[in-house]
């Protein structure tokens, strides 16, 4: 088929025109090129250092900026704690009433005229062992008397029997308090009670309440009596007080 003169025409045109625009394109290229060199194409170099940005809204900086790290906080001087002082007179503890602990008077019961608690014993045989020490480093806070196994054990006054208890130190032992339920004694290492004693009995002064023995942790060759005397609190709790010398109190 002939080829329309018209059609021909229009095909050199438009590619008269295209190679025009390829042309310009190209040349535009190359100037871009001449003008910025390499980094076309390549991703933005990081600053050497970051920009602190503040806003006015919230006041906060680049985290990221250097010149946020906070400055060290200066320590502040330590106080030097106060010098020591000594002796019971300086004021800081004498204005405190409970810096000294005077512990309770046997006074009182030595004018009772209170009897030794173990049948046959006298005054000059009582021996101070309040302050022993025992298992290494309980105190004693009693006093020994050394009797035959069966030896009887006497109230040493008036009062109540306030708890018959079994423990693992002291055995078979009574806890007897006085007319006033100020005071307490403590009988231990017992062989047995006296027949029909019981919680709760009145008891006199000098009547049989057990017998020496060697129950608790007593050695099994040396029976004794383990005799106690402590005040009691206000709560007037058989098994809590503060206790006091029996010695001073028996020997006269």
């Amino acid at each position: 088929m002939p080829e329309h003169p018209v059609l021909r025409s229009s095909v050199r045109v438009f590619g008269i025109g295209a190679a025009c625009g390829f042309v310009a394109g190209a040349l535009v290229v190359a100037a871009i090129v001449s003008k910025y060199g390499a980094s076309i194409g390549a991703p933005p170099a990081r600053p050497a250092q970051s920009t602190v940005e503040v806003r006015a809204d919230d006041g906060m900086a680049d985290v990221d900026s250097p010149v946020l790290e906070a400055a060290p906080v200066p320590v502040p001087a330590q106080i030097p704690a106060p010098a020591p002082t000594s002796g019971v007179d300086s004021p800081e503890r004498s204005a405190d009433p409970t810096a000294t602990i005077v512990p309770p008077s046997p006074g009182e019961l030595r004018d009772r005229d209170l009897v030794i608690p173990v049948e046959g014993i006298r005054a000059d045989q009582l021996n101070r062992s309040f302050d022993d020490r025992r298992s290494g480093t309980r105190e004693h806070e009693a006093i020994d008397i050394l009797a035959p196994r069966n030896t009887p054990v006497k109230a040493v006054e008036d009062g109540t029997v306030a708890r018959l208890f079994y423990s693992k130190q002291g055995g078979i032992t009574i806890y007897q308090f006085d007319p006033s339920e100020r005071f307490c004694y403590y009988y231990a290492h017992l062989e047995r009670y006296a027949d029909g004693l019981k919680e709760g009995d009145r008891v006199n002064k000098g009547q049989v309440i057990g017998y020496v023995g060697i129950s608790g942790n007593a050695p099994k060759n040396t029976p004794h009596l383990h005799f106690a005397v402590f005040r009691l609190t206000a709560a007037k709790h058989w098994w809590e007080g503060t206790a006091l010398d029996p010695y001073d109190i028996l020997h006269k």
